[in-house]
Parts: structure tokens; sequence; C-alpha cells
């Protein structure tokens, strides 16, 4: 629990709600030489390369990995997508034990013929629940048909989580106005239903479908963006809290694990002021803050959530640019510069900008424009981050077959190669 004294204690008013918010913005504690670490998340959709179409039971799957070596922890998606969750650590060692896990279970499922497929859409089959708790049983029925099924059953992503550092606000910013420049760069969603569905990020369009009280992201009240010891009055724990307090309740737990779906409406600002058949409690506020999906959201570090899912070989690019242009000073400073003209008031990205980074990916001009100074930005100062000469190799290689030319990785996906039995999103695992 984040800043709250009990668990079961009803709230009084929304201060402790203020107080909650406030808290998911001060670090996590760390080892005093921890040093500034790096979370990685990997979603993958896991299919049976000579039957793509089928589903792949989920028990197949979980009773053929086995013990990893970098220590991931492996779960589950409602659709069974496979989640390799690493511990937090200094990037290139981040790095190193996720990919021992990624390739102990490639390894792994390979006899029975199934690959992890690096695509943020399922592009041929249809969305099918798996996985069967009270939690997405609610979470089901509350966000409804298709989209809500097509998000937690036929999408995967790469979550980046990086720690708050010595100026969270700075940190928070940049993770947001750089967000639909690092969607288009990584945009790797183009098909659904075995053909093009109009957008480069179609887990993306998916998302910007479901209810924006929780999945918009958490908005700034228009003021401009600086240093917080230059503008004191910006405050983003008071965005989080009025963010919480004004998404609507997707459930309500129970006795037990039992979960009652709210269907009228309500957000927890009204169960707060008392529309409920009880106060909620502290408890109760945590748990809701687990249930919205902004795409970026705070816990004691800075999860980064816009990201498709990428190949399994090269989702590192995506981690190492993404912490170089948050975590690097310098580095954020070129970045902003580039893409300032594009963004709205308070120096964040409008709705429009997210969509136009989801639907064209790099052919956007402007979008392929910044992404380039991103990247420079990124390669000069990954060496200073402590990556090795082969990380920057592979940032670099992805620049030049992505970024320069202004394809995003969804580009490949739909590119038809004659003489290829095998989808592309298969032939070498997507």
């Amino acid at each position: 629990m984040i800043g709250l004294t009990s668990e079961s204690t009803p709230l009084r008013d929304a201060s402790e709600v203020a107080d909650f918010a406030r808290r998911c913005f001060q670090p996590a504690a760390q080892g005093p030489d921890a040093g500034e670490r790096v979370g990685v998340e990997l979603e993958f959709l896991v299919f049976d390369r000579a039957a793509a179409a089928a589903q792949v039971p989920m028990a197949e799957v979980e009773q053929a990995v086995p013990a990893l070596p970098g220590g991931s922890r492996v779960t589950f998606e409602p659709g069974g997508q496979l989640e390799l969750s690493g511990p937090a650590a200094p990037l290139r060692d981040a790095l190193d034990r996720l990919a021992a896990d990624v390739s102990a279970v490639r390894a792994a499922l390979r006899p029975a013929g199934l690959v992890l497929a690096g695509v943020g859409l399922d592009p041929v089959r249809p969305a099918r629940r798996q996985l069967r708790l009270p939690r997405y049983d609610a979470m089901a029925e509350f966000l409804g048909e298709p989209y809500g099924a097509l998000m937690m059953c036929s999408t995967a992503s790469v979550q980046v989580n990086l720690d708050l550092g010595e100026r969270p606000q700075a940190r928070w910013e940049r993770a947001h106005a750089l967000g639909p420049v690092l969607m288009a760069a990584f945009a790797n969603s183009p098909l659904s239903g075995g053909r093009p569905c109009g957008w480069m990020s179609g887990r993306q369009a998916v998302w910007d479908r479901l209810d924006r009280t929780r999945t918009a992201p958490v908005p700034a009240p228009g003021r401009p963006a600086a240093d917080p010891a230059a503008d004191p009055a910006a405050d983003p724990a008071a965005d989080w809290a009025d963010y919480l307090l004004d998404a609507r309740l997707m459930l309500v737990r129970e006795d037990g694990e039992r979960c009652r779906p709210v269907r009228d409406g309500s957000t927890f600002r009204d169960w707060l002021n008392g529309a409920g058949e009880r106060r909620p409690t502290a408890d109760d506020l945590a748990y809701h803050a687990t249930t919205v999906f902004p795409p970026v959201r705070p816990r004691g570090w800075l999860e980064i959530r816009y990201l498709d899912a990428q190949h399994p070989a090269a989702w590192p690019v995506c981690v190492a640019v993404t912490h170089a242009l948050v975590a690097d000073d310098r580095a954020a400073d070129a970045a902003l510069a580039a893409v300032e003209p594009y963004l709205g008031p308070g120096r964040t990205p409008s709705r429009e900008l997210w969509r136009e980074a989801a639907r064209c990916g790099l052919s956007e001009p402007r979008l392929a424009r910044v992404a380039e100074a991103c990247f420079r930005a990124a390669l000069e100062a990954l060496p200073r981050l402590g990556a090795d000469p082969g990380l920057v190799g592979e940032v670099a290689a992805f620049a030049d077959r992505h970024v320069t030319p202004g394809r995003s990785p969804a580009a490949d996906l739909m590119d038809p190669v004659p003489g290829r039995r095998v989808p592309s999103w298969l032939n070498g695992e997507g």
C-alpha cells in the first residue's frame, strides 16, 4: 500500500487520495549502490508455427517454460499472452538477464513448434479468453466488445519501468512529450483478422477506443513544463490524484476474491462522496489505481506503457532508446527541442498527435524528422548510461533500417515477399 496507514480504514476525503498520489511520485526505496535502474516487462503472443490460426493452450506453454536463468517472473495475460518481467537493474544487466530468459523460453518452446511472436496485435486470431479470474470477468463485462476483448486477449506490449530520479516531474513530462514519436518509431501491429487494419499501431487503436477516463494520458493543467525548482506550482501528483478521482469505477472487490462490476458510470470521486453502499477504503483506492491504464503511470517509478511488442531479438533497442531519452538530461533536452513545435498547451501531445502516430507511424514526415533527432540523441547518450558497443550498434542498425527511411517495424510486417510460405510475423518470430 502506497502512503495510507490502514487498508481497511474508510477514506475521509479527497486529501487522502492526494496523499496516495503524492507518494506514487516518491522514488521506490533501493540500496545505496543500486544506481539507475531499468525494469522491463515483455508480452508475447504465442503461436503454433504449423497452425497459426489456432489458439495455443496456455497450459501447454506454462508446462514448457523452464526455470529461467535471469530471474524473470512468468505470468500470463487473459488471452494466454506470455509475459516475462525482468528484475530491475542497471541497463546492461537488465537487458542481459531478460535476454537470457527470452532465449531460454524460445528454446523450450521450439521442439513443440511454438514460437513467440513479437507483434502488438494478434494478426489472425479472434479474441478468445483463456484465463478466468474474477478480476478479468469483471473487466471483460465493464470494457465490453469488441475492444475490451481485443485489449485483454489480443494485444502485447513492451513496458519500460524507469526510476523517477532526482527530478520526477521532469521525467514524467519527458515520458509524455516523447510518447507519440516513440510509439511511431516502434509501431508494430498493422494487421488484424489476416489483413491490414489501417493503423501502424493497431494495438494503440484498440486502447484508444476503450474507456477514456482510464486510458487517456494523465492531463496536465496547461502550465508550461519546467524544472520543479523553477515552477513550484507544477504538480503532477495533483494531476494524478484528479485522474484517479475522475476515472470510472470498473469493479468493487467483495468477500474473498469476488469482484462486482460497476455499471452505473460512477467515478471514484462519486464513491468517496457517498454514492456507494459503503465508503471506499485505502485498499479500494490502491486497487482502483491498478484498474486505470494511462500511457504513463506512476508507482514509485514510471511505467511507460505505450510501446508495441517487438521482435524477440529487437526489443532491447526499444528499451535502450526510451531509457536514454527519459533518463539522460542532455538527450532529453535535444529530443524535447525537436518535438516541441508539435506539442500542445503545457508542452503535452494532443490526442490528435497520439492518433496520428498510431495510424501513420514514421510515414508521417514530422514524426520521422523528430524520431531521427531522438535516435541521434539516444545514440550519443547510451555510452554515458553504460551501454556497450554491441547495444549501441543495435540501436544504430535499427535507426538505419527504420528511422532514416521513415519505416516503422509495422511496414515490414505488411510487405509481401514472393515465395514466402510462413507469414512474415512468424518468419524469425516477429
